[in-house]
């Protein structure tokens, strides 16, 4: 096995790909905030292409990890040792696996322990952009006024000790501040999670934190600041100690932070970069301003049926998601809901087609070499229904249509917050932002209880007598007669 760093990457196995630039060279140009699984398979993939094509040594991700806990810590400890370097696994739908080393993350620095070396490095005149993937709650948005919430701890923490944040909100506030006073330019604000409007919403987020400490600061903000709308595609699983045994194993790389993803990739972006940014569209990204309509079909399209498959799936005992699309009932599920819930809901790019689309995802889910888990896909489905199910419910009920499906997706997901499948067997559903009364609202007699949570206002999901009755039906079902039975009734 051969251990992943500067000095051995003209020793790698063969089959091993490097693309061979001279990392001492990069600099860093871009900080990241979160450096997950998922933006090291995406973000820092295309710009290790652009890297190794030349021009682009000043474009150097630097990682900044914000979350103070074991896995965190276990990370940031990880990368100083492999000098950032990490191998990424892509698999094909068939056939031999790609392994690469990714080298464009070139800095890692973890944020509880030195949160003055992180803003020092935001103030760097060399950093023009700032990235993140928060996730799609980790924006700190009210379900109800679509206001950034102030009142939140960690907030709160920010605002009273400007030197010493905890947020990326925080840290990106103080370090603008420095560099307005300095006379510095600022940067570019860029999110990579997903989002419908992703720079919008950053916009309302970081703008609003700095408007409640200074709003001189925010107005400066408002000005000087882009924060360009971008949709970004790649189904990444989480790496669980098995994947790192079995993937080293293949690749014959020591390596403690392994990624694997599908082979599929994509990333569209709007062109609002007036302080520089690396030549995406030399790595494959799509420049364009209707990044709104690829956004849309991505959300509605993959995103929604992503917890289509999920929710049901978990309840009824899979873990796997070519496992779970490989029974015919839930395909089955899927094509229903793309044919009749949300293909005729859309309107495609030119030259796009929404069936051909459609098919590709489900090639996509089949995709076995990707081991992805139902339960991630379930995580923060508080989170994850409003932004990417919630236009398709408001529309069919806006227009009177068949809310059977959209009714059993809500009854499974309600089944998930209790932890248990159809044949007893516990899994982790971690929901961030439900509080835990708002989780004993799934069994309440009432059904419009559940529907009425603040996560899902003005979808009026329970203000729909059809939908309440549709709800109810399914939840019922599923606790007397198990998902995948209750499944069959309604196909």
């Amino acid at each position: 096995m051969v251990t992943l760093s500067n000095g051995t990457l003209g020793a790698l196995p063969a089959g091993v790909a490097w693309a061979g630039y001279d990392r001492a060279r990069v600099k860093p140009g871009i900080v990241h905030f979160s450096v997950g699984n998922f933006h090291r398979a995406h973000q820092a993939n295309y710009l290790d292409r652009l890297i190794a094509e030349g021009g682009h040594d000043d474009w150097g991700f630097c990682g900044v990890g914000l979350m103070d806990d074991p896995r965190e810590r276990a990370k940031a400890a990880s990368f100083p040792r492999q000098d950032c370097l990490y191998s990424l696994t892509e698999c094909p739908p068939s056939g031999a696996p790609a392994v690469r080393v990714i080298g464009s993350i070139v800095q890692y620095m973890f944020a509880p322990d030195d949160p003055e070396a992180v803003l020092a490095k935001l103030c760097d005149p060399a950093i023009r952009i700032v990235s993140m993937t928060l996730t799609e709650g980790g924006y700190n948005i009210d379900d109800e006024t679509h206001a950034f919430k102030l009142g939140a701890p960690d907030i709160v923490h920010d605002l009273a000790h400007p030197g010493s944040p905890r947020t990326a909100f925080g840290y990106v506030a103080e370090a603008l501040s420095r560099r307005r006073a300095q006379g510095m330019k600022p940067f570019t604000i860029l999110s990579c999670d997903n989002l419908r409007h992703n720079g919008d919403v950053a916009k309302i987020a970081f703008t609003s934190f700095a408007r409640a400490r200074d709003p001189g600061l925010a107005d400066w903000m408002e000005a000087e600041i882009d924060f360009p709308n971008s949709m970004v595609d790649r189904i990444t699983p989480a790496t669980t100690d098995a994947d790192r045994t079995r993937l080293n194993a293949a690749s014959g790389i020591e390596d403690e932070i392994p990624v694997f993803a599908e082979d599929f990739i994509q990333w569209v972006m709007q062109d609002r970069f007036r302080y520089g940014r690396p030549r995406f569209e030399d790595a494959g990204v799509q420049i364009t301003d209707d990044v709104w309509a690829y956004e849309q079909i991505k959300l509605r399209m993959l995103n929604a049926s992503h917890s289509m498959l999920a929710f049901p799936g978990t309840v009824a005992g899979y873990r796997l998601v070519h496992e779970t699309v490989a029974d015919p009932q839930i395909r089955e599920l899927l094509m229903q809901f793309w044919d009749r819930d949300v293909i005729p809901l859309l309107s495609a790019p030119p030259g796009m087609s929404l069936t051909g689309y459609r098919d590709k995802l489900m090639e996509r889910y089949l995709n076995p070499a990707t081991r992805d888990q139902t339960v991630r896909i379930a995580t923060d489905g508080a989170s994850r229904i409003p932004i990417f199910v919630g236009d398709t419910i408001k529309a069919v009920i806006a227009k009177g249509g068949d809310i059977r499906r959209l009714a059993f997706l809500l009854a499974a997901f309600a089944r998930c917050l209790g932890g248990v499948d159809d044949q007893g067997v516990p899994f982790t559903s971690t929901e961030p932002r439900l509080t835990d009364a708002e989780r004993a609202t799934a069994t309440d007699p009432d059904p419009r209880v559940f529907l009425s949570l603040p996560v899902f206002a003005g979808l009026g999901m329970e203000s729909t007598p059809d939908f309440v009755e549709a709800f109810e039906a399914s939840r019922r079902s599923i606790a007397e007669r198990g998902t995948l039975a209750t499944l069959r009734r309604l196909l």
